[in-house]
């Protein structure tokens, strides 16, 4: 997996992290963001459990392994969370690594997958990342570590990268509901992107996440966009 040195990384994220460029968040809104963050996840996991269940029997009769799929990803101020999907793809052709992106028509995703990732069903085991404080409802998408954009990490893409893990990995984002979505194989796409994290970062409101949330379900309505 392509990662820099330990202590090479660990100083560059120290240093791209603290920047000063970013100003600090009220922390009325911080607090009214995790507030909502525990209610809507605790619940939205109560209410969908029956169809919770449902899902995750259904992936395990289609193909053979656990229903659920972990990976390591980044997190806020650089710690490294594990968070969990359904399962989309066959057990024996996931990428743990998160480093080889999925692709359209990609042979790897199993039908019931193919489903699960266009309704973006396959990010419901999600909410308890966020119940338990790893992830948010809205916040830059969490990536996997060693990811790729454009042949390139992320961080030396865009120098700036690490600022938009000054907030909680989100289920959705500024990035999202503009439609910046898929596959990050061109660097326009991929530095369109990171700019819209680090434009949510630094602009970060109570009611900026709940038009995300809002603008979110109406694009989601219009047919997601996930494959």
């Amino acid at each position: 997996m392509a990662e820099l040195g330990a202590v090479g990384h660990s100083h560059a994220f120290g240093s791209s992290i603290g920047g000063s460029g970013f100003r600090r968040p009220k922390s009325m809104d911080l607090l009214l963001k995790r507030a909502l963050d525990v209610v809507a996840s605790l619940s939205v996991l109560i209410l969908l459990m029956p169809a919770l269940l449902l899902i995750a029997i259904l992936v395990r009769l289609e193909s053979p392994g656990s229903p659920i799929f972990s990976q390591l990803r980044w997190g806020m101020n650089g710690k490294k969370i594990r968070i969990y999907k359904f399962r989309s793809m066959r057990a024996d052709l996931c990428d743990s690594s998160g480093v080889a992106q999925t692709v359209k028509d990609d042979p790897r995703i199993t039908r019931l997958g193919a489903f699960l990732r266009k309704s973006n069903l396959d990010e419901l085991p999600q909410l308890f990342n966020v119940l338990i404080g790893d992830m948010s409802l809205v916040g830059p998408r969490c990536h996997a570590i060693g990811m790729l954009a454009g042949g390139m990490l992320y961080e030396e893409l865009v120098p700036t990268y690490h600022q938009r893990h000054k907030m909680r990995p989100g289920l959705t984002g500024l990035a999202q509901m503009r439609g910046l979505r898929g596959p990050t194989d061109k660097v326009s796409k991929a530095k369109a992107r990171v700019h819209a994290d680090l434009h949510y970062v630094e602009n970060f409101s109570f009611i900026l996440d709940l038009k995300i949330i809002f603008g979110t379900i109406w694009s989601e309505l219009k047919g997601g966009k996930g494959f």
